[in-house]
């Protein structure tokens, strides 16, 4: 891990510790698929959140906020102070994303099984007004559970959506256990590619190899991107344990030794 890496991770442990709860598993698998995504292939401009001609990233597994926030932050979208407020009153920086409240949301997601939708709905938008911006939606390996994914799945391989890209944060665990225990999702790839998508899959904390992938997209069709991570990455005790889905009332001492762990 590097040192970018270990300080987005910080700025997570930061909101965490002032707000005292959150989902820090969650948060952690998927830091380096969005910091690659903030730093090397979204069109924005943190001055001009609603610029017309950028591109939107949805993160459709809402209850990952953190990293959302900590990536938003670390860009300039809001002052990086305003984490310390993370689920207070008047903050924000709610339990889940919300659209028109903090600069560079583009979806308000926490019901999971939304955001390939409301992605899909977007990219369509965009070929309608003739636009080249794209859309990123970022799903958990338990929200493709549901059924809407694989409607707007569907909806897009349909209406040829080159534009779209679906990135699967596949850390294997949700919140009642192994996913392969609650419901398998193998074979995964060849589930993307029955529903009409361009399939890649990548070590998801590989910033070099998200770089590659999310640079070497297939122009034709919709996109699909497994990315295998680790649930808690980044701290020991919460790598590939279940009970880090959700945290709250951390001790300071607990919080020092996750600190620690980022040193």
């Amino acid at each position: 891990m590097d040192d970018r890496a270990r300080h987005l991770r910080r700025l997570v442990l930061r909101a965490l510790d002032k707000g005292g709860r959150g989902h820090p598993g969650s948060a952690m698998s998927l830091m380096e698929i969005l910091r690659v995504l903030y730093d090397d292939i979204l069109q924005t401009d943190p001055a001009n959140p609603q610029w017309a001609e950028r591109d939107r990233c949805i993160l459709s597994k809402g209850h990952g906020c953190l990293a959302l926030y900590a990536i938003l932050a670390d860009k300039g979208f809001f002052p990086t102070a305003e984490l310390d407020g993370f689920c207070g009153l008047n903050s924000r920086l709610g339990g889940h994303p919300e659209r028109f409240v903090l600069p560079g949301v583009e979806a308000s997601t926490g019901a999971l099984g939304h955001g390939l939708s409301i992605g899909a709905g977007m990219a369509k938008a965009a070929k309608l007004k003739g636009s080249s911006w794209r859309v990123f939606t970022l799903m958990g390996d338990g929200e493709i559970d549901e059924g809407s994914v694989w409607e707007a799945a569907m909806y897009a391989a349909k209406h040829q959506l080159n534009n779209l890209v679906a990135i699967i944060d596949y850390n294997k665990l949700q919140s009642y256990g192994p996913v392969s225990a609650v419901q398998g999702l193998e074979p995964l790839t060849h589930k993307w590619l029955a529903f009409g998508f361009a399939v890649h899959e990548v070590d998801g904390h590989d910033v070099a190899a998200l770089q590659h992938t999310l640079n070497n997209l297939d122009p034709s069709q919709p996109n699909a991107v497994i990315a295998h991570t680790v649930k808690g990455k980044g701290i020991p005790e919460a790598e590939d344990n279940p009970t880090w889905h959700h945290k709250s009332y951390l001790k300071p001492e607990e919080m020092e030794l996750l600190y620690q762990a980022l040193a």
